[in-house]
């Protein structure tokens, strides 16, 4: 009865006279680990920049359509309104809208004239509100682009 091996390989079982596989961990020739591989009609890979075979876009370089830059988070484009203009508009003169017309968003522009018209004068204080709320908030326009921080 034979015992099967129980040691590692040495290759004395190998009865060809192959040569035995390399070790676990070393390289066989002609090996390239995967994130160096070069696909066929790229470009060799630039270290440090993070884009395989490419290389870092040149300084000033945007993603068309968006002139004003993009955001951050969200990587919409902003809008061409700021919103520290929309802000300090809806803050003085909340009671008429003129933040919420400077924006594109004219439905609510003419629902603050008229909620300020029927209160006479109260209802202004909803555009003190909503002044502050853009100021401090991530309004956006009425195409639903981010407002351009200052």
């Amino acid at each position: 009865m034979t015992t099967p091996p129980s040691g590692p390989y040495d290759g004395s079982q190998n009865p060809e006279g192959q040569q035995p596989p390399p070790p676990y961990g070393d390289q066989q020739p002609g090996y390239q680990p995967y994130n160096q591989q070069q696909q066929p009609g790229s470009y060799p890979p630039v270290p440090g920049t993070g884009a395989p075979g490419y290389g870092a876009p040149p300084p000033g370089f945007g993603p068309p359509g968006a002139p004003y830059g993009v955001h951050p988070v969200s990587g919409i484009p902003y809008s061409d309104k700021q919103k520290m203009v929309a802000g300090l508009l809806q803050i003085f003169l909340g009671g008429f809208g003129v933040g919420r017309f400077y924006i594109g968003d004219t439905q609510t522009g003419v629902l603050q004239i008229v909620v300020t018209v029927f209160t006479c004068g109260i209802g202004s204080i909803w555009g003190l509100i909503d002044g502050i709320m853009m100021l401090t908030g991530e309004p956006n326009d009425a195409q639903g682009r981010p407002l351009r921080p200052n």
